[in-house]
């Protein structure tokens, strides 16, 4: 059963995000306004090492209030593509360049709350380059693949999108 949109209206602006009202009607007839969130792509990148390990971030997350590992990954800027994004973002965030990229797949985050897209790839090795210019984690570490059902089943992986990356990979996908 499709929605039918009648409108849309933006009720607050940022260069982060767009907060908005949509005019919407369901199939039965009832018609209300509906809120969601405009907000930039992201892409993230799970960078390997060929030794069945993933370069993760610990980091806190003040929204949720929790720890957890995650990839690194960020907002696609203006005119930036995506892979690019996401090899910008491994090495502002752990000071790893990335190998050659490939892209797994594209996940809608919260399309029932955002038209936000998470653009995600993993990376053949990496190489260290120096520090992070980009400090979100606590911690930046190589992390077997093997070990990501124990750390979601205990609630330590931060985001969807990075579980659904790993467990992907983890499943000999995307190789």
């Amino acid at each position: 059963m499709r929605w039918t949109l009648h409108g849309e209206t933006c009720v607050y602006r940022s260069p982060w995000m767009n907060l908005c009202l949509a005019d919407v009607e369901l199939p039965d007839g009832r018609r209300f306004d509906h809120h969601l969130v405009r907000v930039r792509d992201a892409a993230g990148v799970v960078a390997l090492d060929g030794e069945g390990r993933a370069l993760l971030i610990w980091r806190h997350r003040f929204i949720t209030g929790r720890w957890g590992w995650e990839i690194p990954g960020g907002r696609v800027e203006e005119g930036e593509e995506p892979e690019h994004s996401a090899a910008r973002e491994l090495l502002e965030e752990t000071g790893w360049r990335p190998g050659p990229l490939r892209h797994l797949f594209d996940v809608p985050a919260s399309p029932g709350l955002h038209d936000g897209v998470h653009h995600l790839y993993a990376a053949d090795g990496a190489e260290r380059v120096g520090d992070p210019t980009d400090v979100e984690a606590e911690r930046i570490e190589w992390v077997p693949l093997a070990s990501v059902p124990a750390l979601a089943a205990r609630g330590e992986i931060g985001s969807s999108s990075s579980l659904a990356a790993l467990l992907y990979l983890l499943g000999g996908n995307g190789r």
